[in-house]
């Protein structure tokens, strides 16, 4: 597979689970992979050395998108040492579910920090550096942002992704660039294991509730994401496709 030969590709929160499945699928269809990572610089290094070890080109890159600060000189030295951004993937995010006798300041600007407004910051300073022939911004988002109990504040920053998805694909598509939102259902990552999900009545709930009758796993989410930064996808745009065997909350 080489759909993505050439391309330079920048995917936040690529040190595991969702991120890391996208990295390594885009890294093995040919494209140049910038791996970003907050705090989990080892597991970071190990997806680019898997990447390297399979003949591809791939770096890790350390910022924390909720600090503005650091975003900035996260895409000029992918740019520098990579060249052109043709794709940008805004996976970095983070979830705290909480009744909401429990929503405080600092709940709601923790998720709203990085789930929104880093991506935001991201795809800004991102576009500085794009490839002048356009290219492709893939917003992972949830189908959780149709709402879900005791989650108001995560399910509120879902729902602003979908909806910057469809403003920024209106305002970028006369630059020849689309913006797609890629929203998953249950997937088996690291954090739904450590959050005890695994195993539990929620998940015997979601399969029942899943047409495909399980959860998902992350290259389920990876092989989409590749389609849509992919030429394949090059009439898609302001789309929100769901990656979650056909359950919608």
């Amino acid at each position: 597979m080489s759909s993505l030969q050439g391309k330079v590709a920048l995917v936040t929160g690529a040190s595991k689970g969702i991120g890391a499945a996208i990295a390594l699928e885009f890294a093995a269809r040919g494209a140049a992979v910038a791996v970003n990572y907050s705090g989990s610089k080892a597991a970071a290094e190990k997806v680019v050395a898997e990447i390297k070890a399979a003949g591809g080109k791939a770096i890790a890159v350390q910022a924390n998108l909720s600090d503005s600060e650091a975003i900035g000189p996260l895409v000029e030295k992918v740019a520098k040492e990579l060249g052109p951004i043709n794709v940008l993937v805004n996976n970095a995010g983070v979830y705290e579910f909480s009744p909401i006798e429990g929503v405080t300041p600092e709940h709601f600007a923790k998720q709203f920090n990085l789930n929104v407004l880093g991506l935001l910051l991201t795809t800004q300073a991102a576009l500085r550096h794009f490839d002048p022939k356009g290219g492709s911004i893939i917003n992972i988002g949830s189908v959780a942002a149709s709402g879900i109990a005791s989650a108001a504040v995560y399910a509120g920053t879902k729902g602003a992704v979908n909806s910057i998805t469809v403003s920024l694909s209106k305002e970028l598509g006369p630059r020849q660039i689309r913006v797609n939102a890629l929203n998953p259902g249950m997937i088996e990552t690291e954090g739904v294991h450590a959050a005890g999900f695994i195993g539990s009545d929620f998940q015997k709930q979601t399969e029942a509730e899943t047409p495909l009758g399980r959860i998902g796993q992350p290259n389920d989410v990876a092989s989409i994401a590749a389609f849509l930064a992919s030429d394949d996808s090059t009439w898609a745009s302001g789309q929100t496709i769901y990656a979650s065997g056909g359950a919608r909350l």
